[in-house]
């Protein structure tokens, strides 16, 4: 039980720090910590929640196929799926899904290349890439409205213990072998997404004049 306690408190104090950021409008974004392995089971986030208030009912546990363990009243989130996917095809503990109109502004500009790619940002160092010409490449997918749909097009993008997809319109899915790891993922795609927006919108007005 201390376990799924300290599990619990971890995931919740990393949704105070993204609704503080704004990063869960109407109650959108869902979040996943693994609870065990053999067995696989979860919390996550449930559906419908004000992600700014903290309750005894923000999240449930799961097993390996999304569907509540015990007795609940509450429902996953919609994309726990993707969740599943993550922690059976990775050695990954956490996963975290927000919306935000840089990410979701991004996904549409880039979706005709299906990924957008980083260089030379010194913050790119977050997701472990030291050289000075690394790149980071974030896929981008088709937000599919029939989530057994959508996650066939997210699997294969699971390639790493860590590492981030953009769904068209529907936010980012990142997720890392521990909760910190997952979080500063999150951070370093969110800075580097508002960054480029502003580049751009620069660029254009300079072009202007």
């Amino acid at each position: 039980m201390s376990n799924f306690n300290d599990r619990w408190n971890v995931l919740a104090d990393i949704k105070d720090e993204l609704a503080w950021r704004d990063w869960f409008p109407a109650t959108s974004g869902n979040l996943s910590i693994k609870v065990s392995n053999d067995p696989l089971t979860f919390l996550v986030t449930a559906s419908g929640k004000d992600k700014r208030k903290r309750t005894g009912e923000d999240f449930l546990l799961v097993d390996e196929f999304g569907l509540p363990i015990g007795e609940t009243n509450l429902k996953p989130s919609a994309e726990t799926l993707l969740h599943v996917e993550v922690y059976k095809r990775s050695y990954a503990g956490c996963c975290l899904h927000v919306h935000t109109v840089d990410n979701n502004v991004i996904s549409d500009l880039f979706y005709s290349s299906g990924e957008i790619v980083f260089q030379k940002q010194e913050i790119i160092k977050a997701f472990g890439l030291w050289d000075e010409d690394s790149t980071f490449t974030v896929p981008i997918i088709y937000n599919h409205a029939n989530i057994p749909t959508l996650v066939e097009e997210f699997i294969p993008n699971i390639k790493e213990d860590a590492g981030a997809v953009l769904i068209q319109n529907h936010g980012i899915t990142v997720w890392g072998r521990t909760p910190q790891e997952a979080k500063r993922y999150l951070e370093a795609c969110e800075f580097l997404f508002t960054y480029t927006l502003k580049i751009l919108t620069l660029k254009q007005v300079l072009t202007a004049t």
